[in-house]
């Protein structure tokens, strides 16, 4: 049984793979490759390697084991820089140039708001490890298998006021392109669940500070007991010190899924009055069968165990599935109708079943498994034997 704040009714329906669909139009002759892509930040500020590295991983042991219906998977990612104009360039070349059947397994800082509509004048559909502006959550061609970092931020605020009884719990943003309405958003959200309000909020936090010392000065003279932030790992590790060499000995941090990785662990022997993040997917750091496909193949192949890299793999994974519904050729069309008849898929992985038009429209219950960094272990532990939901948006 999955468990979710009081007053809201659970949803746990099980679904069994199912998946349909087909139509026409290139690539889809005898042999021919299955053509994919992904849009990535792999350079600048913020970085989301993982995600695209998993998936590749997928598509590479699929390939292994003679490909899709003995289609092979080409697989091109591209990294936008962190920037509009190489985003841009960037959907492109995969969409027009490679004429790929669909993107899946990527993270951008800010591809989905700037390609969302060509995408959609396309014909072509996303499926992201992970989603992170506010364009991968409201277009009806892009659907990121993650929850996204609005509806983190306001399981996080949910972990800290509910799960661990913290009152004063303040907010620290940083801001990137248009996400600074869909962070209120996911604050208010909060507020309408708990009737509880920040009782400070700085949305002038910088991605790649130099010195947080000032930001964190302020929420502790606004007598923060705890601090909600959306920083990533670097970042995060600089907050963390910065409080710590003001002595500030009794706050919490209330991180993003961002941040659950071992390398923040073993960077950080102090976290004050700890570390809490609602992990997206099952935590990874447990020993568990639930992880054991995901956690051996990313080993095999170098990559870093976190939940930008469970969130590729997944990806990945939910589209070979798609793809080998499909009779007849696997072109853009085939793949984008097969999606959108998706049956919905159901991971132990995942709080949530997953189906790409739901995903889409946003319709679907968001949870995540709640993990703490105490102070002092340099390693993260479940810190609830089940994962913590709130009702969709809608």
């Amino acid at each position: 049984m999955k468990r979710k704040i009081a007053g809201i009714a659970a949803m746990t329906t099980v679904t069994a793979i199912a998946l349909t669909g087909c139509a026409g139009s290139d690539g889809g002759g005898e042999g021919a490759p299955i053509k994919i892509g992904s849009v990535n930040t792999l350079s600048g500020a913020a970085t989301f390697p993982e995600a695209s590295e998993a998936a590749q991983a997928v598509f590479d042991r699929v390939n292994a084991d003679g490909g899709v219906n003995g289609h092979k998977i080409e697989y091109n990612t591209v990294d936008d820089k962190g920037d509009p104009a190489a985003a841009t360039a960037a959907a492109r070349e995969l969409v027009g140039s490679d004429e790929v059947v669909a993107l899946i397994g990527g993270a951008s800082l800010i591809e989905c708001d700037i390609n969302k509509k060509y995408y959609e004048q396309e014909g072509v559909k996303s499926m992201p490890g992970i989603g992170v502006d506010p364009g991968c959550f409201n277009s009806p061609s892009i659907a990121p298998v993650n929850i996204g970092p609005y509806n983190d931020m306001t399981l996080t605020l949910l972990n800290g006021s509910e799960n661990l009884g913290i009152d004063d719990i303040c907010v620290m943003l940083e801001i990137a392109g248009s996400t600074l309405p869909a962070y209120t958003a996911g604050v208010e959200r909060w507020t309408e669940i708990t009737g509880k309000k920040p009782i400070f909020v700085d949305d002038t936090v910088p991605y790649g500070g130099s010195d947080y010392t000032p930001y964190i000065v302020k929420a502790k003279e606004a007598g923060c007991k705890a601090i909600a932030v959306n920083a990533m790992e670097p970042d995060a590790i600089g907050q963390v010190k910065a409080a710590q060499a003001q002595g500030w000995d009794d706050v919490t941090f209330l991180f993003l899924t961002s941040v659950y990785s071992e390398n923040f662990a073993k960077a950080l022997d102090w976290t004050s009055a700890g570390a809490h993040i609602p992990a997206e997917f099952y935590p990874f750091t447990e020993d568990s069968e639930i992880n054991a496909d995901w956690s051996g193949l990313m080993k095999e192949n170098n990559i870093a165990l976190t939940s930008f890299s469970q969130g590729g793999y997944l990806a990945a994974t939910y589209f070979v599935e798609v793809l080998k519904s499909i009779d007849g050729n696997i072109t853009r069309e085939s793949v984008a109708a097969a999606l959108e008849g998706m049956d919905p898929i159901d991971n132990p992985m995942v709080a949530y079943e997953y189906q790409f038009k739901k995903a889409a429209e946003q319709d679907y219950e968001p949870g995540a498994w709640p993990v703490e960094l105490k102070s002092g272990t340099r390693a993260w532990e479940k810190a609830a034997e089940d994962w913590l939901l709130f009702p969709s948006s809608k």
